[in-house]
């Protein structure tokens, strides 16, 4: 790297994980400003088997990060964590040598102490995330619990949401039942597991309606007996943005735990911008978004059989109704295009705006990082 950065982007994932592309690719594909953008090995995701297959990719992910820190950018994004390997060194080096450093996080990572693999509990993201906020100039969270709890760690914290692109996603216009009825599912591998805190629900309404579940994700069954109702569909960007309007309700199960509280709602998003109605537990973000768009909130198995029941049982243009209902509220407020002008001031690509309403932010916290802010 002889020649000087001015603009530099870091993510652990390609464009194909939803946090990097939602969070890092779909701002930097709307703006002027060319960004030299890092991936780690440029994956779905750095699982350790991913790292043990590869050594010699992750041995030259580890060497660019490094003589990126030695660049010293003018102005550098960093998304989650810099190395899978680090546990936080390596964030802080990349943070305190750039001219102006944001710090962007969609997830509860502080509170990610490593559990599973022996490569988790060695590099846990917890140290990266509290290393990242002291050190950065700024902090950019994706939710409210996120940017509370940077508020209480570092001065300057803007809440920007995670965002969708509805015009690229194909809109539900049909809202009769298939037969059977189609339940959806879409994210990744990882938290599949997800679906099976309504196990129960999915299999009593198969008894009584004939569902299925169609997850938009792998290919590989790994949700036990709960694959007898389940068509899975690989997943593409081309069809997340055609398979959910296809789709008669969508769904996002999660458990009520501080990590999941962390969470940027971005299903209930994706629903939403293919007008497709959906059913979720009111955890976090979830809470405020199911109000918004005047969504069932579930909270135990049995909730969310009633609440299922009574959305196939009701009539098409109720179904309608409330996907056009969530379709409007995410147009207007949790868009790419309502947010840009936050982000872009953000980063500093450009003065503040002075019409658009000033972006939510955390309470102030202790000084800035940099000058000694809190870890």
């Amino acid at each position: 790297m002889n020649a000087p950065i001015a603009h530099c982007a870091v993510t652990p994932y390609g464009r194909d994980a939803g946090s990097a592309r939602v969070r890092v690719f779909g701002w930097l594909d709307l703006v002027d400003t060319e960004f030299t953008v890092s991936c780690y090995l440029a994956r779905r995701d750095a699982h350790p088997a991913q790292l043990a297959r590869r050594p010699a990719a992750v041995a030259r992910a580890e060497l660019r990060l490094r003589e990126l820190a030695a660049a010293r950018p003018h102005r550098l994004l960093l998304h989650r964590e810099a190395s899978p390997l680090s546990r936080g060194e390596l964030e802080q080096r990349l943070l305190r040598g750039a001219g102006f450093a944001v710090y962007d996080f969609d997830d509860a990572l502080q509170w990610d102490h490593g559990d599973g693999s022996v490569l988790r509990r060695l590099a846990p993201k917890a140290p990266k995330a509290r290393a990242a906020v002291r050190w950065a100039d700024r902090v950019v969270a994706g939710c409210p619990v996120l940017a509370d709890w940077a508020g209480a760690h570092h001065h300057d914290v803007r809440l920007i949401p995670s965002c969708v692109a509805p015009a690229d996603y194909r809109r539900k216009s049909d809202y009769a039942l298939h037969d059977p009825p189609r339940l959806g599912w879409v994210g990744s591998a990882g938290n599949e597991r997800y679906l099976l805190r309504i196990a129960t629900a999915l299999t009593e309404l198969h008894r009584r309606t004939g569902a299925r579940l169609t997850v938009l994700g792998t290919d590989r069954p790994r949700l036990g007996q709960l694959e007898a109702v389940i068509d899975r569909v690989p997943w593409s960007e081309a069809a997340q943005h055609t398979a959910l309007a296809e789709l008669d309700l969508g769904l996002m199960p999660l458990p009520d735990t501080p990590y999941t509280r962390g969470k940027c709602g971005y299903k209930l998003l994706q629903y939403a911008a293919a007008g497709l109605p959906a059913v979720a537990d009111p955890v976090g973000v979830n809470a405020h978004l199911l109000d918004r768009f005047g969504l069932p909130a579930p909270r135990t198995p049995e909730e969310w059989t009633e609440a299922l029941l009574a959305l196939l049982a009701a009539p098409a243009s109720e179904r309608a109704r409330l996907g056009e209902r969530a379709h409007r509220v995410v147009e207007a407020e949790y868009s790419y295009r309502r947010w840009l002008p936050q982000w872009r001031a953000a980063l500093e690509l450009d003065p503040a705006p002075t019409t658009a309403a000033a972006p939510p932010s955390a309470t102030a916290g202790p000084p800035p990082a940099r000058a000694g802010g809190a870890s």
